[in-house]
């Protein structure tokens, strides 16, 4: 009987010890609110594919007031979503992070302008508001308007900057004469109001030549040192691209788990399903690992602007294939 009780004991620790390691906690920071942008992490672990791999992965929202390098300063995140301008202005500003996978290979941003504010031409838009994101989203922005010799402090012969929030209403309403617009969200969102092609001057920063990297993964520089860190990321960043290429075989079911997932209740089917076809347009092609020309083509757009560059050197140490050499 003894023995048999020491068997059961064993057992039940054996049991518990798998527990634990499959309890490897990993915090990851969303750019944006809960949308079919961030759809193969959503996938990832509403399929298993976390918890595959040994991981418990939460996954928290932003919005226009979360700043994820500031998540990542405090802590309260182990990886986050964000664009490179943002990363590499943090970076420069003495946030060591690192960019450990890029999950998107082309940019969405556009710049949106109504016809009948008499913008046909990137120089139209002096004088003009333009609503913008802002907590590193405007550096996009800001610097094409640099290279363009186009202030943007709203002083005569510049650019008025409005914040812009969830929405297009600033567009819509003529309270702006451009606002910044996703081809896979804000830009639908004009059309769903009854503005058409004919009625817009729409501006592609990718057209434009001065598109960046979007939608990376970064994690503080000194935790690249810990190889379990290393080592979970792998995993993390294994499952994730899982998510991804699953949702780019199942474009309606992966905007129903995403819909699952949005507590807000603010997101409409319709609207998901269509934005994950264009999310998926712009992961097609990606691996996870960054490519570094599309790394260099992102830093030369970035310093392109002379004394007003969203950074002024080209970053040291801001990727690394650490974690997808492991993958």
């Amino acid at each position: 009987m003894k023995k048999l009780i020491l068997t059961i004991i064993a057992v039940i620790f054996s049991a518990s010890s798998i527990v634990a390691q499959a309890a490897d906690k990993v915090t990851i920071q969303l750019k944006w609110v809960t949308q079919a942008q961030f759809a193969g992490y959503y996938v990832a672990k509403d399929n298993g594919y976390y918890a595959d791999e040994g991981l418990d992965v939460t996954i928290l929202p932003g919005g226009p007031d979360v700043v994820p390098p500031q998540v990542m300063a405090g802590g309260a995140a182990d990886v986050m979503v964000d664009w490179m301008p943002s990363a590499l202005a943090a970076r420069e500003k003495g946030l060591s992070i690192v960019n450990i996978a890029q999950p998107f290979k082309s940019s969405g941003l556009l710049l949106v302008c109504r016809k009948d504010s008499g913008i046909s031409n990137p120089e139209d838009l002096k004088g003009k508001t333009v609503g913008v994101w802002f907590g590193g989203n405007e550096y996009p922005l800001m610097n094409w308007m640099s290279k363009l010799n186009i202030p943007t402090d709203g002083s005569a012969g510049g650019v008025t900057l409005m914040k812009q929030g969830y929405n297009v209403d600033p567009l819509l309403q003529k309270q702006a004469d451009c606002v910044s617009a996703m081809a896979y969200n804000e830009y639908w969102q004009v059309i769903d109001a009854g503005l058409t092609n004919n009625d817009l001057t729409i501006f592609n920063y990718t057209d434009l030549g001065v598109a960046s990297l979007e939608d990376g993964l970064y994690v503080l520089e000194d935790n690249l040192k810990d190889p379990n860190f290393v080592s979970k990321m792998a995993k993390f960043v294994r499952a994730s691209m899982k998510g991804w290429a699953w949702a780019r075989e199942n474009n309606d079911a992966a905007a129903d788990i995403v819909l699952d997932n949005d507590d807000t209740g603010a997101q409409t089917e319709a609207h998901q399903r269509r934005m994950m076809g264009e999310i998926n347009k712009l992961t097609a092609g990606s691996d996870g690992s960054l490519v570094e020309a599309d790394f260099n083509t992102t830093v030369e757009n970035l310093m392109s602007a002379g004394a007003d560059a969203v950074i002024s050197k080209k970053p040291v140490g801001a990727w690394s294939h650490v974690v997808t050499d492991q993958m």
